[in-house]
């Protein structure tokens, strides 16, 4: 593939909900451009960008695939994100290294869910959009009810640009309304320019034309003075000016261009790739990237290849057989393959090996990369959201912020011997998403994977299996539990054994009390020598083992003090383990009458969510025995609710969270404290922790 200059390349992220059909336009738009020899289905797993075992299994989009393919004398990169929520950092990724985020959504089901959050993504990165509009061929499609409903979601900034022509529930044409002209399709996905529609064609499409060019050219006019004067003078904007204008205001975000395409039966394609060359800003005209230098001012980074290297890893991915490839995003200066740059972020060198482009797994060679471009490198040591820069300019530009793991479950190796191939495995995961973590539970300690989804950590176990050969089974994690006393006892330990010869003779009084501590708390108040000194530490020894088991359930015990008072020894019996022993005996005698609790861990809980189900949160919360502390307005029709909710009950709350808000909700939990549990559960909770 040839060099391209900046002002020739497109950045292009494929956004939206799952299923809206955004593989099936990344196949049609690299069918159509003659990347492709056949064009591919996500269902038979034949796509260029859905090419990883779990993808074609699940018939999925999980990973973001970078398409790079040349049209023209252009060349575009296309990134294909995914729609599940439980992949959003792959969607993060990819819109982060686009300059536009083109939004997939069906013309059968509407606006849902996916097309709002990548809107949202899109406007909070700063990013220009436009609307797809997939599945036009449908029998249930309906394009203006879904235009309709794309004004009324997202505001005046929609404009239509091509639109179809509907005659008996069919598609006769599609009209561009920048060209003025209409084209009809045949079954290969040619076009042939045909007459403009008339009444006769739709008694209502001579009237939407109208309102339709209306729409446009209002939208032209807002982008300046000159074009708004002309507007109101009622002249028609020439081709030219509607581009210009449409261009200008998608790289200000005041205008949202909609096109409509059938990507299986190519209709609107070939237009959608004019749209692309015309419409979409070229990397050098967006807004410079914002960037610190090490004194932590901010510093503006010009998308110019003449300028010193500033280049973003936004995505890695994990390769058992390639190692760790990262995928960059050149934002200025030129990226040299066999060179060496500073890592930013860490400040070490960073070797750059081999650069290369992707279309799906197919890897093409570059010498380098200038501003503007993405490029791929293996082997590089650097991570995700890290900065390469040249050593005459060190910059860091800031790293994307990711949705935090929400959803834990404890790793086990179903083959004994495999725990650190687990762990390597894992890490390797965790390095190509940063919405994955690994932890050792310091209290029970398992190990437990945390992500977005019953779905993230099952693509997880099975990329784990597929590409380390480690097989895990999955768990709801153990609920650290702890134990308390809540009166105090004075009790006895006598420890005495004669077996012939040398005896063991212990004997304490120790005083058992409430307090507030993690960690048992041990004095002595011992007159007369009852108990000589050089015993005490056995006596602590002995009561700090014991702690480690409460007599409840055997969980750890807290908030305990004890005071060793009195006891007796033999001079020649006694020992620092006969004492020990003592010790422990008056512990579990002392728990025994001092009124032992459980206590539970409780979270302290932030759920972010729709005005109109936080009635029905606060109530699921209420049946988790959670307590609402407040609420407070986040934005418009969004609310924050704070809560106290103990952490047993919250295990499958992100799965409820998803369903009642229908993905447009998050929440964190993070541990706040211990309290008794409630009464009616102990038995319940007694005899789970026993069978663990």
């Amino acid at each position: 593939m040839k060099q391209y200059d900046v002002t020739k390349i497109r950045n292009i992220a494929l956004a939206g909900h799952n299923g809206s059909g955004k593989t099936s336009l990344a196949e049609a738009l690299l069918y159509k451009a003659g990347v492709s020899d056949r064009l591919g289905k996500t269902a038979d797993g034949t796509t260029v960008c859905d090419y990883d075992p779990e993808e074609i299994k699940r018939g999925i989009s999980i990973n973001t695939s970078l398409a790079a393919f040349e049209y023209g004398d252009m060349k575009i990169n296309l990134l294909d994100t995914p729609g599940l929520f439980d992949f959003a950092a792959e969607m993060n990724e990819g819109i982060r290294a686009s300059d536009t985020v083109m939004i997939t959504v069906s013309a059968k089901s509407g606006v849902k869910v996916g097309a709002r959050k990548a809107y949202n993504e899109a406007v909070k990165q700063g990013k220009s959009k436009m609307f797809v509009v997939t599945k036009i061929d449908d029998k249930d499609a309906n394009f203006f009810n879904v235009l309709t409903e794309l004004k009324t979601v997202f505001g005046p900034t929609v404009c239509p640009v091509v639109v179809p022509v509907i005659q008996n529930g069919a598609i006769v044409s599609y009209v561009n309304l920048i060209e003025m002209k209409a084209y009809k399709y045949d079954n290969k996905g040619n076009a042939v320019e045909t007459e403009m529609p008339t009444a006769e064609i739709s008694e209502k499409f001579e009237y939407r034309i109208d309102g339709l060019i209306a729409a446009v050219s209002e939208a032209v006019a807002e982008t300046s003075d000159d074009l708004m004067e002309k507007f109101f003078e009622g002249e028609p904007f020439t081709q030219k000016e509607l581009i210009d204008g449409i261009h200008d205001g998608m790289n200000r975000g005041i205008i949202t261009p909609v096109v409509c395409t059938s990507a299986t039966e190519l209709a609107g394609i070939d237009m959608l790739l004019k749209e692309i060359e015309l419409l979409l800003p070229a990397p050098h005209e967006v807004y410079p990237a914002e960037a610190y230098n090490p004194a932590k001012t901010i510093v503006e980074i010009e998308c110019d290849k003449s300028a010193p290297l500033a280049a973003y890893i936004f995505k890695t991915v994990a390769d058992p057989f390639v190692g760790k490839m990262s995928m960059i995003r050149v934002m200025s200066g030129k990226l040299e393959a066999n060179s060496e740059a500073i890592n930013s972020t860490t400040g070490n060198p960073e070797k750059i090996g081999k650069l290369f482009t992707l279309c799906g797994k197919k890897q093409i060679d570059m010498p380098f990369a200038e501003a503007g471009d993405i490029v791929a490198a293996a082997k590089i040591t650097a991570n995700t959201g890290d900065t390469l820069s040249s050593a005459s300019r060190i910059v860091e530009l800031p790293a994307v912020e990711f949705p935090k793991p929400c959803y834990s479950m404890a790793v086990k190796a179903k083959a004994q011997g495999d725990e650190a191939k687990i762990s390597t495995g894992i890490q390797r995961l965790v390095e190509e998403d940063p919405t994955l973590t690994y932890i050792q539970d310091e209290n029970t300690k398992e190990q437990i994977l945390s992500g977005l989804g019953e779905q993230h950590l099952e693509v997880a176990a099975a990329k784990l299996k597929g590409k380390f050969g480690v097989d895990i089974s999955l768990s709801v994690p153990k609920i650290a539990y702890k134990e308390t006393i809540r009166k105090k006892v004075k009790v006895e330990g006598k420890h005495k054994k004669q077996s012939g010869g040398h005896g063991q003779y212990g004997h304490v009084w120790i005083e058992f009390e409430p307090c507030v501590s993690d960690e048992l708390i041990f004095e002595e108040k011992v007159f007369g020598g009852a108990v000589p000194k050089n015993y005490f530490p056995a006596v602590q020894k002995g009561l700090e083992d014991s702690v480690k088991k409460g007599v409840l359930a055997g969980c750890p015990v807290v908030g305990l003090k004890a005071i060793l008072v009195d006891g007796s020894y033999h001079p020649v019996d006694s020992s620092e383990m006969a004492f020990k022993t003592a010790a422990s005996i008056a512990y579990k005698e002392g728990l025994r009458q001092a009124d032992p609790v459980m206590l539970e861990p409780i979270g302290e809980l932030r759920v972010t969510a729709p005005d109109d189900n936080t009635g029905d949160i606060m109530g699921e919360l209420n049946k988790r025995r959670g307590r609402v502390l407040g609420m407070e307005p986040v934005s418009h029709g969004i609310t924050l609710i704070q809560a106290e909710v103990p952490m047993r009950e919250m295990h499958d709350f992100a799965m409820y969270l998803r369903q009642v808000t229908r993905g447009l909700g998050y929440f964190s939990l993070d541990f706040a404290r211990y309290e008794q549990l409630p009464a009616n559960l102990l038995t319940e909770v007694i005899m789970a922790v026993n069978e663990e």
